[in-house]
């Protein structure tokens, strides 16, 4: 066993959260409405998009796969409409 007062450690992880916490907030650009709306949209559409690959690796059912092609072609011209947030 460390000779270590009981608490101290805890006390430090609260003081790494803190500090990361601090870091997050002030790198991070405030956002427009009209900016964060679409970054909204794009994730939303991202998402959308996981999902329909998901079903699509799941199913066997030909039509049902078909119709999810034609989703995912859907949303990733959507997504290719969104200027590059990088």
């Amino acid at each position: 066993m460390s000779g270590m007062a009981r608490g101290w450690e805890s006390k430090s992880v609260e003081a790494q959260q803190a500090e990361a916490t601090e870091k997050s907030k002030s790198g991070r650009q405030r956002l427009t409405p009209e900016a964060a709306a679409r970054e909204r949209g794009r994730e939303t559409l991202r998402l959308s998009r996981q999902r329909v690959v998901q079903q699509l690796e799941a199913t066997q059912n030909p039509r049902h796969r078909q119709m999810l092609g034609q989703e995912l072609a859907h949303l990733d011209a959507q997504l290719g409409s969104y200027p590059d947030a990088d």
